[in-house]
């Protein structure tokens, strides 16, 4: 494996020691909303226990900012998953090598077949998906994404971590931006949910995105899996990873995904730490005011009626369409469900409720009317 030498991991790990979001007070907050451009401190002011008591004053400043940055323009996109199987034993996961599901690989010709069939509606933004396993080969993954690059103008990759050779080579069969999700940054936590498979490597996991963007990459998206440690922490420790890469490669663009745990088949893991849909909320506004250009999704994992209601103050993105198991674009799927999702509204049905809402959806950089 292939090690990206660089100090972002040492300072966001720093950081993190010193982070403490219950030292804050009212006026720390109120000072907070007055600036205009804000600092790692004001950031965890927002992510504090007491800004939850302003978040009616926080989101109408993040939807200025959301406003000013983007319009009243959504984009929308689509996963498309063409193999579930892992090599991981992540408890919290229902792609588990140990969990006994239905797996299932597309072949090149069903992967086309659903890439015409997502195509139809309209999308033009398409993010391709794989458990962590090598038996889904880098070669397979780059026909696949040869495949999306004739039907999507824009094409993404959810996969497992690869060297910087291995992203030059997928971003050169037409892929655009990179999601990895390091699941939770508290290294200790992290380590105890995975004990096996390639993914136990914290180190090789962080650095990822520094190595998509040397690859070529333009985009690459930051997440945690909110509930698996201190969902504070971890939204914390993310936005750091983000801004600091942006920093350092000012070039490329950065995105956030906000991402809480689901039920999943054969599901064994009761996970501790709850956070509610106000605690979301609050996590996603404060990284629209400390980050205002980047986008920010929610995914299908929360209900129609949370993301309708952020779409408008401080999420920019969002999938359409959604189908978790193997393909299921159009025909049944090849294999089982990585989660269970709560929105399950087609691309005309969201289409359609942001209109009411008095908003854009985007196909890619084109309005769509």
């Amino acid at each position: 494996m292939e090690h990206i030498r660089s100090n972002i991991l040492n300072k966001v790990q720093n950081h993190l020691k010193n982070f403490n979001p219950n030292d804050y007070k009212e006026i720390d907050i109120k000072n907070t909303l007055s600036k205009k451009k804000l600092d790692l401190n004001d950031f965890t002011i927002l992510l504090s226990p007491i800004a939850e008591d302003f978040i009616e004053e926080i989101a109408y400043k993040s939807k200025i900012e959301t406003s000013k940055q983007f319009g009243n323009s959504i984009s929308l996109f689509t996963p498309l998953y063409i193999s579930n199987y892992c090599e991981n034993s992540c408890i919290y996961c229902g792609f588990n090598a140990q969990n006994k599901i239905k797996r299932g690989n597309l072949s090149l010709r069903e992967i086309e077949e659903e890439l015409k069939d997502i195509s139809k509606t309209g999308l033009q933004d398409i993010l391709l998906l794989t458990g962590e396993s090598k038996t889904t080969s880098l070669r397979y993954i780059g026909e696949a994404v040869k495949l999306a690059r004739k039907y999507f103008s824009l094409v993404g990759l959810e996969i497992y971590p690869v060297d910087v050779d291995d992203y030059k080579y997928l971003h050169n069969c037409g892929a655009d931006y990179v999601c990895t999700y390091q699941e939770t940054y508290d290294e200790k936590q992290y380590k105890k949910f995975h004990l096996k498979g390639p993914k136990s490597n914290y180190e090789y996991r962080f650095n990822s995105q520094e190595r998509a963007i040397k690859g070529g990459m333009r985009k690459v998206t930051f997440g945690s899996l909110l509930g698996l440690g201190d969902f504070r922490a971890d939204a914390f420790a993310t936005g750091l990873h983000g801004y600091f890469i942006q920093r350092m490669y000012p070039q490329s663009e950065i995105s956030f995904s906000f991402l809480r745990l689901r039920p999943f088949i054969h599901q064994n893991f009761e996970h501790k730490t709850k956070i509610n849909e106000k605690q979301l909320l609050q996590l996603i506004l404060a990284q629209r005011l400390f980050t205002p250009f980047a986008d920010i999704t929610v995914s299908t994992r929360e209900d129609p009626q949370f993301r309708n209601g952020v779409v408008d103050i401080g999420v920019n993105r969002i999938s359409a369409g959604v189908s978790v198991g193997v393909g299921g674009h159009g025909r049944s799927p090849k294999g089982d469900e990585q989660f269970e999702i709560q929105d399950t509204r087609s691309v005309e049905e969201i289409k359609n409720s942001l209109y009411k809402k008095g908003l854009q959806p985007v196909f890619n950089n084109h309005v769509y009317l």
